[in-house]
């Protein structure tokens, strides 16, 4: 007989009771591809609201890529990356709301998370120009890095537009998907459901409660169990009005004894090499969850608790210490857990 896993549960304090919901109601499923992986929507309600779901979840995901692909030449991402210096563009609302919140994490991680590392992203094989299989000379990254800087770029939030003072291109690759998490729940909420979870690549948001009244759990993932016994008891988390981001260094490549993470360092040009292998993000909104996420992994175990701790970030993080793999959560998640 195979032992039951033991799991530690993070229940969220709720800012507001779930709408009533019959238990005779049903969770319906629709799926589909974007963004190069996979969504899924699940939601109480009728076949009928099913058919209409069908027909919008895909508008709202189409509308993120047409403002923030940098893989499509036309999107306002691209045409962005293509303005002269110093010339404003116009943003969508949906764009300049994303733009709000990378600036402002970029600022509070003192950069640690940059929407300018485009050309970077690029250059390392992990953008629109392909994958490469050794890195790329010094002098070229200095050159790519030099051209980067989150404070080169004036967003003019009010009038809904944005121009730069360099040549870094934009990437919003480490937080458009989270907002794309949240553009769905919004379309879901608008449309009358609110009961529902969203999932986009692995990143979540739950949204009221099932038909029996039991929250939308999921487990925050884990690519390797950390050595502590304790730490390594999986973590159910519930749901409720609560987003969920995970960043880690699965992607990337390997040359000799080096692997080459797909996270580079804003500051240095470089992948990571801090020993981070994920970083786990709680949130009521999951475009903030992965900005958050993808800082944390880049400030590394101890600046990067530091850093969750002063913004009071429900975070847990693995990482490799020696041989070890290792388990750090914050005070806010432990709440959670208590």
């Amino acid at each position: 007989m195979t032992a039951p896993v033991a799991r530690r549960v993070a229940i969220p304090i709720i800012p507001e009771m779930p709408h009533a919901v019959s238990s005779a109601e049903r969770i319906r499923e629709l799926a589909g591809t974007t963004m190069g992986t996979t969504w899924t929507v699940k939601f109480v309600g009728s076949s009928a609201r099913a058919q209409t779901l069908h027909r919008m979840i895909p508008l709202a995901l189409e509308r993120v890529i047409a403002q923030m692909s940098p893989w499509e030449g036309q999107s306002d991402i691209s045409r962005f990356n293509r303005l002269a210096l110093n010339r404003w563009q116009d943003l969508p609302p949906e764009f300049s709301r994303v733009m709000v919140s990378a600036l402002r994490i970029a600022a509070e991680s003192g950069g640690a998370y940059d929407p300018t590392m485009g050309a970077l992203v690029d250059l390392w094989g992990f953008g629109p120009s392909g994958a490469r299989a050794s890195p790329p000379s010094p002098d070229e990254i200095a050159q790519r890095h030099r051209e980067c800087g989150w404070r080169r770029l004036d967003l003019d939030a009010g009038a809904r537009r944005m121009r730069r003072s360099s040549y870094g291109l934009l990437d919003l690759c480490g937080i458009a998907k989270g907002f794309a998490v949240d553009l769905v729940a919004e379309t879901l909420r608008e449309l009358g459901i609110h009961n529902a979870l969203v999932e986009i690549g692995g990143e979540l948001r739950g949204l009221g409660v099932k038909p029996d009244g039991s929250p939308w759990w999921v487990e925050i993932d884990r690519p390797a169990r950390p050595t502590d016994k304790a730490a390594a008891e999986p973590i159910l988390v519930a749901l409720h009005q609560l987003a969920i981001a995970t960043s880690g260094c699965e992607r990337g490549f390997t040359r000799g004894a080096d692997h080459f993470s797909h996270t580079l360092d804003p500051r240095t040009g470089w992948p990571i090499a801090n020993g981070m292998m994920t970083a786990t993000v709680l949130h009521p909104s999951c475009m903030e969850a992965d900005g958050y996420a993808t800082a944390l992994m880049v400030l590394g175990p101890d600046a990067g608790v530091d850093f969750a701790v002063k913004h009071q970030l429900a975070a847990l993080i693995l990482f490799r210490q020696g041989d070890a793999v290792m388990e750090r959560t914050t005070p806010a998640l432990d709440a959670m857990l208590a």
